[in-house]
């Protein structure tokens, strides 16, 4: 209960936010730190942050919020009794350009660990592949500049092949390169063994079903185990 009311808060504070008239940036540009709201992220005292920051697959579409990956991961954490607060700041619809207007208030206060799954509808709507790289290259590099201690993790991304097979194939190669740049854990691909499943996804075939959130947690956690120790 615990988990499910810390989740449904700060989602809620979070739409609040949003729909409130965003900060004015150029696409692509850091964002400065005294733009835009703050948002004060709720945990427990004595408790490790871990923050989930993406579009409507981390948010959940479609789903409960307590179905989602982000929230199975925080009880898989409470099942080993580890000392962690799971915050999932998922927003559907969301772009890389999109992330990075908001990222300066959403890290508001110290965050351990930052998993950044954001990219999958700028490949969708065929956004140029160099501005969603510069913008995952900014979202990263304004975390490290707020705390250089926070643990940055990239969730990989791909697309269906709609594009065509130049985009499609370089889409997929931004993850590897920007975590092998940054030194920082990546997330293969954040849908492994669901994407293309009909019966672990929704019918629109994008977004996972519960059942389908299930295995991206076990994608998340082969990743954040290792990250967590």
């Amino acid at each position: 209960m615990r988990s499910l009311l810390k989740f449904r808060y700060f989602f809620l504070l979070l739409l609040f936010v949003h729909c409130k008239e965003a900060p004015k940036s150029i696409q692509g540009s850091p964002v400065s730190e005294s733009d835009g709201e703050n948002a004060e992220i709720p945990g427990n005292e004595g408790e490790q942050v871990i923050l989930f920051f993406g579009d409507s697959l981390t948010a959940g579409y479609g789903i409960e919020l307590e179905e989602a990956f982000p929230a199975l991961i925080q009880q898989r954490l409470d099942s080993l009794n580890l000392a962690y607060t799971v915050i999932n700041s998922g927003l559907s619809g969301e772009t890389t350009s999109g992330g990075l207007n908001r990222i300066n208030w959403v890290i508001n206060q110290k965050v351990d660990v930052f998993v950044l799954e954001l990219g999958a509808n700028d490949g969708l709507r065929g956004i140029p592949l160099a501005q969603t790289r510069s913008n995952l290259q900014a979202i990263i590099d304004y975390v490290k500049k707020k705390d250089p201690e926070t643990i940055i993790v990239l969730a990989g991304m791909q697309i269906p092949p709609n594009m065509g097979p130049e985009y499609t194939s370089e889409f997929r190669s931004i993850f590897p390169e920007l975590a092998q740049k940054n030194q920082i854990p990546l997330i293969p691909f954040l849908l492994e063994g669901v994407a293309g499943i009909p019966e672990l996804n929704l019918e629109d075939g994008i977004h996972p079903t519960p059942e389908g959130h299930k295995l991206v947690r076990e994608n998340v956690w082969a990743v954040m185990k290792d990250v967590l120790k």
